[in-house]
């Protein structure tokens, strides 16, 4: 049985031969070209990056390492980490060893706590857990190796010790901050029965009323686990972390992207719509109810938060997958009613509108939704598990970039006036 380690060092030298070869041969042909509008849109669409972990089909959705989520949604997220950096799904034994090593690098150093604690109640959840994962970084082994010196052929090797430690610690450090900001009492202590999934929601104190949270949390964290390299979290994590800053540093930078509104707080916005309906009509409203108050809200320039996406052109899988769990496991929940009640109703309000380029639902959707209906009821804490889950991809991606000794990230900037004189305008 290979580990995880060795797993993924068996790949790295066919990884690096292949792309030396490909930049070697093909390193001057064209892949895309870049637009005003795109210099001035986001870089929306550039193709400038390289992920192999993910990418996102506007027909399919979401693919791990060549799979359709559909595929995948078995996985738990440790498994899924595994299938990110190695390419291939782990089988029982290595998922056994993957998970007994995340429970013995568990534990978090007091001092870790104390900065936890010494924040103030109104701080947002996101910047207390950014501060903590800092608060580590004391302990990265990719620092103490670099300031040792090394070999640039070794670097993945204390960035994946780093990540393991993170990851392992993560569900900790979050139900920590969880408990803390929301002053629900003293921190509850890891459960050595439960997986790393599962330990999240036991230590925030999230009550399991249905024997069915753990599932809920083991997809929630498995379908949020990587999107692509050009998203803001994963975009600066990389960034980052080709200045060779080590992965806390690295997945800190990325947490603060994921913090913003555009980012990681979709999901609360959708929460908010479904709980704003429920308040206006009191009640689960009528087909006609809802089909009436989406075109008020149309009408009155808002937008409904939850369908449509930059990227997709179709449904959502990560949607679908927190779909088919909820019909299982919670369908009489009046908010999933609700949910299931717009994904009927909205496509086709949206499709007489007329603007959007996609109707259908994304997975902010449902996520908010299925955790507040399972008693996360802190909306401001979403960000916080997105983060657990997210910093699976932007740290499978970080060791991959280590042992492909992927550059310093240095785009070229240029001015307003060169683009004018570039492009001929007056």
């Amino acid at each position: 049985m290979a580990s995880l380690r060795d797993a993924f060092k068996s790949k790295i030298a066919n990884l690096r031969e292949d792309v030396d070869r490909l930049v070697a041969e093909h390193g001057d042909k064209v892949i895309g070209e870049s637009t005003v509008a795109q210099a001035y849109g986001g870089m929306r669409g550039l193709k400038c990056m390289v992920c192999d972990t993910s990418i996102v089909s506007p027909e399919k959705g979401l693919i791990l390492r060549g799979r359709p989520l559909s595929e995948l949604t078995h996985l738990s997220p440790e498994q899924t980490f595994f299938l990110l950096l190695t390419g291939d799904e782990p089988d029982e034994a290595q998922s056994k060893d993957l998970q007994t090593e995340l429970a013995a690098r568990s534990d978090v150093p007091g001092y870790v706590f104390d900065t936890i604690k010494a924040q103030p109640t109104s701080s947002h959840p996101m910047a207390v857990l950014t501060m903590a994962i800092l608060a580590l970084e004391d302990k990265s082994k990719f620092r103490a190796r670099y300031n040792d010196g090394m070999t640039k052929n070794e670097y993945w090797e204390p960035a994946l010790e780093d990540s393991l430690d993170l990851i392992a610690k993560m569900p900790t450090i979050a139900a920590a901050v969880y408990r803390t900001r929301y002053e629900l009492g003293d921190l509850i202590d890891r459960d050595p029965n439960l997986d790393w999934s599962a330990n999240l929601t036991h230590m925030m104190g999230v009550p399991d009323t249905t024997g069915t949270l753990g599932d809920l949390t083991r997809l929630y964290l498995m379908i949020h686990a990587d999107h692509e390299g050009g998203n803001v979290s994963a975009n600066l994590c990389h960034t980052a972390g080709s200045a060779l800053s080590d992965p806390y540093y690295s997945v800190a930078a990325g947490l603060c992207g994921l913090a913003g509104p555009l980012h990681g707080l979709a999901n609360q916005e959708c929460l908010r719509f479904h709980l704003g309906i429920m308040e206006r009509f009191g009640k689960l409203p009528t087909k006609q109810e809802l089909h009436d108050y989406a075109w008020e809200v149309l009408k009155s320039g808002r937008v409904i938060p939850g369908f449509g996406h930059a990227v997709l052109r179709d449904t959502d899988p990560r949607y679908t997958a927190l779909h088919d769990f909820a019909m299982k496991a919670c369908p009489d929940a009046e908010l999933f009613k609700l949910a299931d009640l717009m994904y009927e109703v909205v496509p086709g309000v949206l499709t007489e509108h007329g603007k959007a380029k996609n109707v259908n639902p994304n997975v902010d959707a449902l996520s908010g939704v299925l955790l507040y209906q399972y008693g996360v009821t802190q909306p401001r804490f979403y960000t916080a598990i997105f983060g657990v889950s997210r910093a699976l991809g932007m740290l499978a991606q970080l060791v991959i970039n280590r042992a492909m000794r992927t550059p310093i990230t240095r785009p070229k900037s240029v001015s307003t006036a060169w683009i004018k004189n570039q492009v001929g305008a007056k």
